[in-house]
């Protein structure tokens, strides 16, 4: 019997937003300065995540699925330690790695220097850093581009760039938010065979993807996800049928 990883015991998550009309706005500003009033200001109030609870094992792939607004990015954020629960427990064997679409790389500096500080907030030694460089640099094919700051790459080069980084050292827990989904085929093909490499040696990863077929291919599990709650868990291609069946189904609600 493989070790739990993650244990997910009915979990609720609340958040809040603030609304208001002219909120931000020069004309807003405007009013508030000639009434001498602070602008009106609404608080509404968020449950991203409604009672989820589930257990994630050594050597699982689990594919997280629904729409906009689901909740996947929020129970991600409360796993990686990011988002306190407002209700229930997240319990992980280890400190969870979050690897999604603004993770922290900064744009002023090149590639090669966020290697560096990337590899420093993993936790790596510079030794351990400048030994694993060559692969990470290969990985991600950025090429001559890695001197060059990471602001002059397209949105593909930084999802391969952030990606390898990752990868360069193995996580218990890995979570990946949407982070592969402006890759080409090519790194698309690589990137699946790295998170089957990292779920062999007793890893868990939980995968967010745009697309699905790399849900499809890559993962052991999928977990389908509707304004906050669980619709359907366990088998992948039984999870993505019900799932896409759904989506077709919808417009005709």
């Amino acid at each position: 019997m493989s070790r739990p990883t993650v244990v997910i015991d009915d979990v609720h998550i609340h958040y809040r937003v603030v609304l208001g009309a002219g909120i931000g706005s020069a004309a807003g500003a405007l009013r508030s300065m000639v009434s001498g009033s602070k602008p009106s200001q609404v608080v509404k109030k968020v449950h991203a995540v409604k009672g989820v609870s589930l257990v994630a094992y050594e050597g699982d792939i689990i594919g997280l699925v629904g729409r906009n607004g689901s909740g996947k990015s929020s129970l991600l954020r409360s796993i990686a330690g990011l988002q306190q629960p407002s209700q229930g427990d997240v319990y992980t064997s280890s400190r969870a790695s979050l690897l999604g679409v603004g993770a922290a790389l900064n744009k002023s500096i090149t590639g090669n220097r966020n290697i560096t500080l990337g590899g420093l907030a993993m936790g790596m030694t510079r030794s351990q850093i400048e030994e694993l460089r060559p692969s990470i640099v290969e990985f991600a094919g950025i090429g001559e581009f890695i001197d060059m700051p990471m602001g002059t790459y397209s949105s593909g080069m930084q999802a391969r760039l952030r990606f390898a980084i990752a990868a360069a050292r193995q996580h218990e827990i890995l979570l990946v938010d949407e982070a592969l989904s402006t890759g080409d085929t090519e790194f698309r093909r690589r990137s699946q065979a790295k998170i089957r490499e990292m779920a062999s040696h007793a890893g868990t990863v939980f995968l967010v993807a745009h697309g699905h077929n790399m849900i499809r291919e890559v993962c052991t599990r999928a977990v389908w996800m509707e304004k906050g709650q669980v619709v359907l868990q366990g088998n992948t291609q039984e999870v993505l049928d019900a799932y896409e069946a759904d989506m077709e189904e919808q417009p005709k609600r």
